[in-house]
């Protein structure tokens, strides 16, 4: 079989199961004796042992075998987490996530994975010396009581309360063909058949013998499922070189036939002391087992409802319909002109068409931020441990939708912003206490459209900037000169820190103090179009916000007269449109206001601002403004005439037109007119 076909749908799911595998093991141990987080950790490592070994990377098949053998000890109530064993899991996370980046990087996947791997084995063997202190206690893992000589009391206990719960519980019997010459693959294929429908609860021989090719020509599986018997048997016979398939539904009477529980009165007290460790998981799994397979019941399952497309042809798609939008405004243009019944129809048609079609094209290109948001909760993890700090990561906006070019860009500049708060600022737990602070710190991370952009806020309630000791850096690095020391602002210092070279660490460690990090994180949001600003206050924390363009190819806007030229202002940054009178406006300290709803905002002249030839047209009567809003500033643009609204299609000014005060692009109009597109973001401070 040709694999180079598959590889790439393999490296996006193995990453797909990485992430997972990173967020439930976070999940558990916040919670350890969550048995169901449990379980879906070693759903995804025993599938993402499968897909390697098909694949042929041994060394990642090899290393979450290992990881399955922990895990399937958890789950059975043989082994209890503690923190050695969560740091082996996460190790071996890094280990998988290592050879998969070489796999795309054009290797094979191989690593030395010596270490961990014993490691893993000393928890099986339960020789590991518990919580990682030398002479500590050794856990070792309970023995299994067996049921009938295939089920331990677990399993058993699982099956039976399944039964109670009205959830079909099969036995089958699967025979592979006497010339079947990869029997493993076979049954590979059989076990994603019934996992695809159900749960397999046991099989005999166990999964790694079979994987191993260490049964004759027939394996059992017991299993929960909702499938119909029928279909179920259709569809695992349906797989190559499958002789035939038994398939018995068992009610309690032959459960107890078939495996009967220990006897007397130690079996009494075996099996209530498995049901009341048990209770929680198997109530909870049965609940959902029954309503994810309820629709499946009645037929077929169902087909896989996504696919993945490759970014470049989307992007194509953008280009191509950007340039249909613009013939479409000026058909829309002509046909008001022409006045002909048949053309207005037609082009009215073409507009509502056109409409659902760009929703469509724009939604293909927007990925929730939570794509990049979800690898922090770890990062923060193992940067709080190997600081010795206790630190809570908060998440806001995580399904804001960004455009996937910028997604793809923005995640290593968080990163350092995220472990530069970890580090310089939330301090350590004595001196949080010390100054009457909780002992964990916090860090929020928020994501918010405002206008045509998204804000990344990153805050933390930790010491902030010292302005004395970054001024003293400064002036030591040449960054600035006495004289400029002396009349620069708090915010001019706090910029300072995003100077090339420039750390305020004692001492380098491998989270920060080399000198390396917030400068590239200025230049690379620069390069993307976003700038990044730093509010912070000595002995309260900080807080970086980072603005990005969506960059999207088309947006909604609302077109605008100043004199004789054009402008659009992005309508989504707009709160409404109205007309003030000459008593509503004040000034307060030289600056004009204008009265709104219960208070004042600011009143800004376009005109004045983009020097329009004609300056402010202020009117002694009326005089049209749009109020637009930023967070929960906003301010009021006068303007001379509102054309109407439109849906732009959004072009840059070019590399030699950059950094243009409150310019973030321009568009080419119906007629052929080119309107600059306003930044309103930039006209609130």
């Amino acid at each position: 079989m040709e694999m180079n076909q598959y590889l790439s749908m393999f490296i996006d799911e193995s990453r797909d199961h990485l992430q997972a595998m990173n967020e439930q093991i976070l999940s558990l141990e916040s919670s350890p004796e969550d048995i169901s987080i449990v379980q879906n950790i070693f759903r995804s490592a025993h599938t993402l042992k499968g897909m390697s070994a098909t694949m042929g990377f041994e060394d990642l098949a090899s290393l979450t075998h290992e990881m399955e053998n922990v895990l399937d000890l958890v789950r059975n109530h043989k082994l209890k987490m503690d923190s050695f064993i969560f740091d082996c899991l996460f190790k071996s996370l890094d280990s998988l996530e290592s050879m998969v980046e070489d796999i795309i990087q054009g290797g094979t996947g191989q690593a030395d994975v010596t270490e961990i791997v014993a490691a893993l084995k000393s928890i099986v063997s339960g020789e590991y010396t518990k919580g990682g202190a030398a002479g500590g206690a050794t856990a070792k893992a309970a023995p299994t009581t067996v049921v009938g000589g295939e089920l331990d009391e677990f399993q058993y206990s699982i099956l039976q309360q399944s039964i109670e719960a009205g959830i079909p519980v099969l036995r089958l019997e699967v025979t592979v063909r006497q010339d079947c010459v990869l029997k493993a693959a076979r049954a590979y294929m059989v076990f994603n058949v019934l996992e695809q429908n159900g749960e397999v609860i046991k099989s005999n021989p166990s999964v790694e013998d079979i994987e191993q090719e260490r049964f004759d020509q027939s394996f059992v599986v017991y299993y929960i499922s909702q499938i119909e018997t029928d279909e179920l048997q259709k569809q695992v016979a349906s797989v190559s070189e499958i002789d035939k398939v038994d398939v018995i539904v068992l009610d309690q009477a032959k459960l107890t036939e078939l495996m009967s529980p220990p006897s007397g009165s130690n079996a009494a007290a075996a099996q209530a002391q498995t049901q009341a460790e048990t209770a929680a998981a198997s109530t909870q799994e049965a609940p959902k087992q029954e309503a994810k397979k309820a629709p499946a019941a009645g037929g077929a399952p169902v087909a896989g409802r996504t696919i993945r497309v490759d970014i470049e042809r989307l992007d194509t798609l953008m280009n191509l319909f950007s340039e249909l939008l613009i013939d479409r405004v000026r058909l829309e243009q002509l046909a008001s002109e022409i006045r002909r019944g048949e053309l207005t129809e037609t082009v009215e048609h073409m507009s509502r068409v056109s409409s659902d079609l760009q929703n469509i094209v724009l939604k293909l290109r927007m990925v929730p931020i939570d794509t990049v948001f979800n690898r922090f909760p770890r990062m923060i993890r193992d940067v709080a441990k190997t600081l010795d700090k206790k630190v809570d990561l908060i998440i806001t906006g995580a399904d804001t939708e960004l455009d996937r070019t910028v997604i793809d860009e923005i995640g290593d500049p968080l990163v350092h912003l995220l472990r530069n708060a970890v580090d310089h600022g939330v301090e350590s737990s004595a001196e949080r206490v010390a100054i009457g602070k909780p002992e964990t710190g916090t860090i929020h991370l928020r994501a918010y459209h405002s206008g045509n952009h998204v804000f990344i806020e990153i805050e933390e309630d930790g010491r902030g900037i010292n302005r004395d000791k970054v001024l003293k850096k400064a002036l030591e690095n040449n960054v600035l000169t006495k004289e400029q020391a002396e009349r620069i602002t708090d915010d001019e210092v706090n910029q300072l820190i995003f100077a090339s070279g420039f750390s305020t660490a004692d001492k380098i460690s491998d989270i920060s103090g080399r000198g390396v990090g917030l400068d590239v994180v200025k230049t690379k949001i620069q390069s993307l179009g976003g700038q990044v600003q730093v509010d912070s206050t000595w002995g309260k924390g900080s807080k970086f916000s980072v603005q990005l363009p969506l960059t999207l190819s088309i947006i909604s806007a609302m077109l605008i007269r100043l004199n004789n030229e054009k402008y659009a202002i992005p309508l989504s940054s707009i709160v409404e449109t109205m007309a003030v009178r000459q008593e509503q406006i004040r000034s307060v300290h030289g600056n004009r206001m204008v009265e709104y709803r219960t208070g004042v905002i600011p009143l800004v002249s376009l005109a004045d601002l983009f020097d329009v030839p004609g300056g402010t047209n202020i009117s002694e009567n009326e005089t049209q403004v749009v109020i637009i809003r930023k967070g929960d500033k906003m301010a009021a643009l006068v303007v001379d005439e509102f054309i109407g609204q439109q849906e732009i299609v959004l072009k840059t000014l070019g590399k030699y037109l950059t950094k243009l005060f409150a310019v973030s692009g321009a568009t080419i109009l119906g007629d052929g007119q080119v309107a600059l597109i306003i930044d309103t973001n930039a006209l609130i401070k």
